[in-house]
């Protein structure tokens, strides 16, 4: 890691930290640190399981715990045990609790406010627009990449909104019956892997390996949701494959797609794919790629 940058970084954190105000233990002027406030504010008007607050901030079971019994405490929210399983645990606000929520509110708009109130419109404009992109490469850091089992139910449900995505772009529909998508268990170990990429642990994007023995490793059903896109997971999907193909020993990474697919034809030229002909009867393909890659010390 780049000492400089490190440095950069650390010097950011501290001006944002001081600045916004969260060294106080009263948050925006208000009786609760930070802590409190965000989970006040992730909680919302519908209410939030305990479990989706903890994965959306980060944070351990424990501390969570405190700062719900504070809160509660304090007369500012609810916790129950859902009826069909008291495992599950929600989250509501009181009366109290959205009073308390939209105070906080008020004060956090008057705290952006006191941040651009002193630039001119240009200043403005650019910290606007480098906060923007701080927040967009925040966020992208934030996605996890894991191994799941095309069966685990994030990997159903990406696997369900690929095919559903499919249905809507190409222009003759998609039965993925007549593909040759893979069969599950080709992307479970030793034939393959499928990674799941999951944000504030919901998950928003997939990609499978083929590890055929003796032949070109393949990418397979790879796809990232609509709202994630624009945080380079494509490309992350594709180097973290590349990197396990090598381990693996292969020397070729190969793919096919669809004509509608331009941004992922895009991709795949500038991941250094190139185009070639034909190596299968994908009825949905009409352009084929290969990857020639260096095979890992590990794997010889």
């Amino acid at each position: 890691m780049d000492a400089e940058q490190t440095a950069r970084v650390r010097a950011f954190n501290r001006t944002v930290t001081e600045r916004v105000g969260v060294l106080h233990d009263r948050y925006l002027g208000r009786d609760r640190p930070v802590g409190e406030a965000r989970l006040l504010w992730e909680t919302g008007e519908q209410g939030r399981d305990v479990r989706w607050l903890r994965e959306r901030l980060g944070l351990d079971s424990g501390y969570v715990s405190r700062l719900l019994r504070a809160l509660e405490a304090d007369g500012l929210v609810t916790v129950e045990a859902q009826p069909r399983d008291r495992r599950v645990r929600t989250v509501r606000l009181t009366d109290a609790g959205r009073a308390e929520r939209a105070a906080l509110d008020a004060r956090g708009d008057e705290l952006a406010g006191s941040l651009l109130e002193p630039l001119n419109p240009a200043q403005r404009a650019r910290l606007v627009a480098a906060m923007t992109e701080a927040d967009r490469l925040l966020t992208a850091a934030t996605v996890a990449l894991d191994v799941l089992d095309p069966a685990h139910p994030d990997g159903a449900h990406c696997l369900r909104s690929y095919a559903a995505e499919l249905r809507e772009r190409f222009g003759t529909g998609f039965d993925p019956a007549r593909s040759l998508l893979p069969d599950p268990g080709e992307l479970r170990p030793p034939r393959g892997l499928f990674l799941v990429a999951r944000l504030h642990g919901d998950p928003v994007g997939c990609a499978g390996l083929k590890l055929p023995p003796g032949g070109p490793a393949e990418v397979e059903r790879m796809w990232v949701a609509p709202g994630a896109r624009g945080l380079g997971l494509g490309r992350r999907f594709l180097s973290e494959l590349e990197a396990r193909a090598a381990r693996h020993g292969s020397t070729v990474l190969r793919l096919d797609t669809d004509k509608a697919l331009t941004a992922a034809i895009g991709l795949y030229r500038a991941h250094g794919f190139q185009e070639v002909a034909a190596f299968n009867d994908e009825p949905y393909a009409q352009h084929w790629f290969e990857k020639r890659i260096a095979v890992s010390p590990a794997a010889r």
